[in-house]
């Protein structure tokens, strides 16, 4: 099989499986109401009792909800462009954007595959999960970063992509690693398990991303080939994240959920700032690349 066909067949896949979980996600309602349930811990636990997500939680439907808007309308459009970039010219620049935008669908399925109570549609979120790893996989593989010609490091503003590294990688530690150690210190559940066996993005942040932005930060000491589509990956997580989180809490508060200006500055507000960095390092990264 042609491995630019491939890819562009994935891309198509992914696409098509996001367009239709997302509108069912956002768009479909049934007669059901919310009602309580009682979880593991014997909590009291509000759950959201329509729609697509009629068996997650209350507080965490609308948070889906707004990651379905988000991918939707940014991430659709985002994934087909690069694609129709990687087909005009197939350049490094082309293929260095299309894996950026698949890390960020096999981040959104590994989220709603592993995070999302079960539903009719899992099928399609397995789907889409398979569609967005393997495609990653072959995106890196066409784009060879061991031939990438390592003088774009030198064009970067390298101090500046340093600092933001550095400062993911802690940010991801720092909004969600308090929540854990309080739970194991008080010997309780985390505070908004609710109806949940573990929390998804504490798995993907913290396992995953943050150490992946100091990683980075070592193969960009190296004048490495593999940092320049890994710094992509980060960057465009990063930036899809300042669109996401904001979805999410207009979701929350749409649903008359309360949330606290505290929690609004701390986890909402720092994402936006490293969203607009990012953005804007993702375009210098993609100008210091020469094909």
């Amino acid at each position: 099989m042609n491995h630019g066909k491939g890819i562009r067949t994935l891309v198509y896949i992914i696409a098509v499986l996001t367009v239709v979980i997302t509108s069912i996600g956002i768009f479909y309602q049934n007669e059901g109401v919310p009602y309580e349930f009682i979880n593991m811990y014997g909590q009291t636990v509000k759950m959201f009792g329509n729609g697509m997500y009629a068996f997650d939680s209350y507080f965490r439907a609308p948070i889906f909800k707004g990651s379905d808007a988000a991918m939707l309308f940014v991430g659709v459009p985002g994934i087909l462009l690069a694609e129709q970039g990687v087909r005009r010219k197939h350049t490094k620049k082309s293929l260095t954007l299309l894996v950026g935008m698949m890390g960020i669908f096999a981040y959104y399925s590994a989220s709603i595959a592993f995070g999302v109570t079960y539903n009719t549609l899992h099928l399609a979120y397995v789907l889409l999960f398979s569609a967005s790893l393997f495609g990653l996989i072959f995106t890196f593989i066409g784009i060879n970063p061991t031939s990438i010609d390592t003088s774009a490091i030198d064009r970067l503003p390298l101090k500046g992509i340093r600092v933001f590294l550095f400062i993911t990688g802690i940010a991801l530690f720092v909004a969600w690693l308090p929540d854990i150690l309080l739970s194991l210190v008080n010997r309780e559940p985390l505070a908004l398990i609710e109806v949940y066996t573990t929390e998804i993005t504490y798995v993907l942040d913290m396992g995953i991303i943050s150490p992946s932005a100091f990683l980075c930060l070592a193969l960009l000491k190296k004048k490495s080939g593999l940092s320049i589509p890994l710094l992509s990956m980060i960057l465009l997580l990063c930036a899809i994240m300042g669109v996401m989180l904001p979805l999410q809490t207009v979701f929350q508060l749409f649903y008359g959920i309360v949330i606290p200006i505290p929690v609004l500055v701390t986890k909402v507000g720092i994402f936006v700032v490293l969203a607009c960095f990012a953005v804007h390092y993702e375009l210098k990264l993609l100008q210091a690349i020469r094909d």
